[in-house]
């Protein structure tokens, strides 16, 4: 059963991450071009002059976001941002999408065309001071998350409806060929973000199903828990022993019928997913 965490109608709430120092949820509606945040009663919110979609964390006072032009580091009680690197800053196409931190303190972004222009996007990772491009040729970049040994990357690009894995080196870069870890498209599903809990399973938000399924390490379906809104984006591990999962959810092109059969659209939710996950790492910078 799920639980408004906070009720804002984000037009396409996006990139939840809990700040493991802080104790306090961040999120975005891309849409909106806001970051926002809640801890307890308290929320708040930041308005920015482009679209923000992700975020990882570097101080209990900081926060590293991807932006439509660049990677910033973002001051959570100032407001105020630095350039860290432009980010397809000359594109005025494309914007950024899903991004997570890894276990070796690197951030993945990815990218996408603002009206998922085909092949429009691709995948990033920082680290360290540099920016690579791991992968191209990318529609709308989800799913990026990490094993908790670091050892392995998940991602899709939503439209083929494949999850799929790579494995990585001891700095976190990819070696090898990646290879399918699910399909759930297969079966209509449209895979969105997602996080891994403490015992390696995938949690992946599926957007139009108001579900978030859960996989095992070797990519068996072991159940799906229900959101009370349609479009779910993404899910994050939080609370104080990270056993509550936090989901986003989006009205983006909801007609007036689908937002009366699911007035909560848009909220953050709050669920007891009977698992219990990871802080997010550090970004090293």
């Amino acid at each position: 059963m799920s639980a408004v965490f906070d009720p804002t109608p984000c037009a396409l709430g996006e990139g939840p991450l809990w700040h493991p120092e802080r104790g306090e949820l961040f999120w975005f509606d891309i849409l909106g071009k806001r970051l926002h945040a809640r801890k307890g009663a308290a929320a708040r919110q930041w308005q920015f002059d482009e679209h923000v979609s992700a975020a990882g964390w570097v101080s209990e006072a900081e926060l590293l976001i991807a932006s439509e032009t660049k990677l910033m580091v973002f001051d959570i009680e100032t407001g105020a941002s630095r350039l860290l690197c432009p980010l397809e800053a000359g594109t005025a196409q494309t914007r950024s999408n899903d991004g997570r931190a890894d276990r070796s303190g690197g951030f993945w972004i990815g990218t996408m065309g603002k009206s998922a222009e085909p092949g429009a996007g691709a995948i990033y990772r920082w680290f360290r001071g540099e920016v690579r491009k791991l992968y191209d040729n990318i529609t709308i970049s989800n799913a990026i998350c990490f094993s908790p040994d670091g050892a392995r990357a998940y991602f899709t690009d939503t439209p083929t409806g494949i999850i799929q894995t790579q494995a990585l080196d001891g700095d976190g870069w990819p070696v090898g060929d990646r290879a399918v870890f699910g399909r759930p498209g297969a079966e209509g599903r449209n895979p969105d973000g997602a996080v891994v809990d403490a015992a390696g399973n995938l949690w992946c938000a599926e957007w139009g199903s108001g579900e978030v399924a859960c996989y095992a390490p070797d990519g068996a379906l072991l159940r799906r828990v229900a959101v009370d809104a349609p479009q779910v984006s993404c899910p994050a591990f939080g609370g104080e022993a990270f056993n509550r999962l936090f989901v986003t959810t989006a009205r983006q092109d909801m007609t007036d019928d689908a937002l009366a059969a699911a007035p909560l659209s848009g909220a953050v939710f709050e669920l007891d997913p009977g698992a219990v996950g990871l802080p997010e790492p550090r970004v090293i910078l």
